[in-house]
């Protein structure tokens, strides 16, 4: 019939014929000739394919017709010399005997166990040669691929029709491992490897692994009250940290008394008018030590053109320090006396001022450096008085003052234990220079002498004792840089001002 023939050209009998050719013949005579076939000829082409399992699960690394053709030594329909087909029956040829299905059992067991003594062999002679390159080179144990171990003992099934021919590529990629049975080998694939992981399992640590006591960072009586109390606590020491730090690093700044020039009478211009001023040589002296300066203002006082509410003390709350400058001297009537000579009448304005200034800044904590008049003027706070021309009530006493200003200069020599002592280690004398006519008479209450002048031992600074810091000085320390190495460089007094006034700005 045209439905059963096959698209492939005729094929001659002999070797050149494909596996197949005889049962498609077979069905096609069966067909034509109207005789249905056996159940036992619908096996025989299974038993055929056993039989030749061996060859062909070593020709199947190609599909051509010609090598298929070849695997049929002992399949049905083949002579005994493999040179045509028998002229037999077709009936006779398609049920094979019990013998023959027997015969090619036997055949595929054989061939099954010389497969396995082959694998045994190819394993044991990677093994001789991985240990004879471990011996050779000192590399250690010998290194078995895990595939190889794993299938060296392995029962190995016959292979049936379907296995003997080609796997595709990706059917073989996609093929999992066989498992094996029995007590794992050293050196076999765990079970289960390979296989994706599981995240859903639970794992429980096996018994002993947790350490038997709590860790050591955790106390034994805390509770979670104790523990949130000392988070807390760390927090606000962080906090605290941080605001200190702002604090610390936060500029100085350090108020200046102001010079007051008043109105000349009839003078026009700003010579009629208040004038307040820094001298600049005093405030770059504070500002070399990166410190901010400001010039303080009088406040308050009458005939005020735009009333204000600020007052004296805000400035003592928002400064860190006070440096007094020098400048006219200081009215007798601030300290209860009488001005012998008109021309010395002194600037009781300022007086007023600075004092109430110098209170505020006390009151609050605040450290003073007074210079020059400064100095005066904090003996005269504390209940002190003055000579009101050193040449006129002390005829003994050497030149203070001179037409050469700050040029003018004499020895001063520190008190044993006075903190101007400790500020200048290993220093008992200095020079210093001189522009004062006027000086410290009567020391006034809880003060101390600091220094005195080497000649005539008038005083020559002064130290509050109940405050921190306030000092006053009878000469010019912001002018003994441009005087020359002879003259005492001042900087530890400054630093010792700045100090006390950063660790009791609050």
């Amino acid at each position: 019939m045209s439905d059963n023939k096959t698209d492939r050209p005729e094929v001659p009998d002999g070797a050149g014929r494909p596996a197949g050719s005889s049962e498609s013949t077979r069905s096609t005579d069966s067909t034509d000739s109207g005789t249905a076939p056996s159940s036992s000829a619908s096996s025989t082409p299974s038993a055929g394919q056993a039989t030749g399992s061996g060859e062909s699960a070593q020709r199947a690394s190609t599909d051509a017709p010609d090598s298929a053709s070849n695997v049929t030594s002992g399949s049905a329909g083949a002579d005994s010399s493999g040179g045509g087909i028998d002229e037999e029956p077709v009936a006779s040829k398609a049920a094979p005997s019990a013998a023959s299905v027997a015969s090619a059992g036997a055949a595929a067991a054989t061939e099954a166990a010389q497969a396995r003594e082959e694998a045994g062999r190819a394993v044991e002679r990677q093994a001789a040669e991985a240990a004879a390159r471990a011996a050779a080179t000192g590399a250690g144990k010998p290194q078995v691929p895990i595939e190889v171990a794993a299938d060296a003992d392995r029962d190995v099934p016959a292979p049936t029709a379907s296995e003997a021919k080609p796997a595709a590529p990706e059917a073989a990629a996609q093929a999992k491992p066989p498992q094996t049975g029995g007590a794992t080998r050293p050196g076999a694939a765990p079970a289960g490897f390979g296989q994706a992981p599981d995240f859903t399992a639970q794992n429980p640590p096996p018994p002993g692994a947790l350490p038997p006591e709590a860790p050591r960072y955790l106390r034994p009586s805390d509770s979670a009250w104790s523990v949130l109390g000392r988070i807390i606590a760390a927090r606000a020491r962080q906090l605290f940290d941080r605001a200190g730090q702002r604090i610390t690093q936060r500029t100085l700044r350090i108020g200046v008394s102001a010079r007051i020039f008043h109105p000349e009478p009839g003078a026009q211009g700003l010579r009629g008018k208040t004038l307040q001023y820094l001298e600049e040589s005093i405030a770059h002296w504070v500002m070399s030590r990166d410190v901010i300066v400001f010039m303080i203002p009088t406040v308050g006082h009458q005939g005020m053109l735009h009333p204000s509410n600020i007052r004296l003390r805000d400035y003592a709350k928002h400064l860190d320090g006070l440096l007094l400058q020098g400048g006219a001297d200081v009215s007798p009537q601030t300290y209860a006396e009488v001005s012998p000579r008109p021309e010395w009448p002194g600037d009781r304005v300022r007086d007023m001022y600075e004092l109430e200034l110098l209170h505020e800044f006390v009151e609050s904590g605040k450290p003073v450096l007074g210079v020059c008049r400064g100095c005066q003027l904090i003996n005269v706070a504390f209940g002190g008085t003055l000579y009101q021309d050193i040449a006129s009530d002390v005829p003994t006493a050497g030149v203070h003052v001179s037409e050469h200003y700050d040029q003018h200069r004499h020895a001063i020599t520190f008190p044993e234990g006075s903190s101007l002592a400790s500020m200048f280690p290993g220093r008992r004398e200095a020079i210093v220079n001189s522009i004062h006519h006027q000086a410290v008479k009567t020391l006034g209450r809880d003060l101390t002498v600091e220094a005195v002048s080497a000649g005539d031992g008038l005083i020559e600074a002064v130290r509050y004792r109940r405050a921190p810091f306030v000092v006053g000085v009878q000469w010019h320390p912001e002018f003994h840089r441009a005087g020359g190495p002879e003259l005492l460089d001042c900087t530890p007094l400054l630093d010792n001002f700045l100090r006390s006034a950063r660790e009791t700005r609050f």
